[in-house]
Formats: C-alpha cells, sequence, structure tokens
C-alpha cells in the first residue's frame, strides 16, 4: 500500500464521512434526551412499538432495520421500565412485545427535547443535507411506519 493509497482513504472514504454524522447527530439527540434516562435508539423502538402495534421483537428489527441484539438490549429496557410489555413468551424469550399507557407517556414527555434535537439536527446538516439524508434513507427501502 503506497502513500496514494493512504491518501486516497483519508480523503475520499465515505464510510468514515457517514460515521462521523451518524455520531454527531446521535450525540444531538442522546445529549438531549439524557434527561429521560433515553437514548434515541431507545425513543424509536418506542415509536416504532407505538406505530407497528403488538409485534415481535424481530418484526421491530425490520422495521427500525436493526440487529436481534441491538433490539433485545434495547427492549430489556424498556421492558423493565414498564413501557413496554410482553403479551407471550416462551423459552426462547419474547415473542410478542407492545407498547403501554406508560411508554406513551415517556413519549409524550420527550417531545420537547426530541423536537430540539430534531431542530439541532436539521441545522447542523442544513436542507441540503437533510433532503439527501430522507433520499438516500427511502432509496434504501427506509420507509418511516411500515
Amino acid at each position: 500500500m503506497g502513500a496514494s493509497d493512504i491518501d486516497e482513504i483519508v480523503s475520499d472514504c465515505l464510510a468514515v464521512r457517514v460515521r462521523l454524522i451518524g455520531r454527531a447527530v446521535t450525540g444531538l439527540y442522546d445529549g438531549a434526551l439524557a434527561r429521560h434516562g433515553l437514548t434515541i435508539a431507545q425513543v424509536n423502538l418506542l415509536a416504532a412499538l407505538g406505530r407497528v402495534g403488538p409485534c415481535s421483537p424481530s418484526k421491530l428489527g425490520d422495521v427500525l432495520q436493526l440487529e436481534r441484539s441491538t433490539v433485545s438490549r434495547n427492549l430489556n429496557l424498556l421492558l423493565n421500565h414498564g413501557w413496554a410489555e410482553a403479551l407471550s413468551s416462551d423459552a426462547k424469550g419474547v415473542r410478542e412485545v407492545a407498547l403501554t399507557r406508560a411508554g406513551r407517556v415517556k413519549i409524550a414527555s420527550v417531545m420537547p427535547e426530541w423536537r430540539q434535537a430534531q431542530r439541532q439536527a436539521a441545522q447542523l446538516l442544513g436542507a441540503t443535507g437533510v433532503k439527501a439524508v430522507e433520499e438516500v434513507a427511502s432509496g434504501m427501502g427506509y420507509r418511516p411506519g411500515v
């Protein structure tokens, strides 16, 4: 690997730029939500559960395009706080979960901070960046609420 290969990676790598943007945006939301004891990943899991209704954890993973271990880890916190409930389970674990009334109340309680983070993220990305993110996500098959 020559110096030109290294320079090409350092100057052109899209992966590092996308990760940098992702960490910055996630940091805005997580910072805003910290006083509620939630991360943006957990808020999105609650919202997805509220949108799709009672479903399996794997369905939540499909909706949010998350790995099973990530869904499981975040779902356990939601279950432990009573924001979600297991409707059925077996030896393999939770089979179906639902958003609880407490979960709906929790979502409502985080909305001012979520909206603040949403404004900050939009400002960070700029109108062109927001549109680009929405178009790329749509092109990858992300459809909110499905």
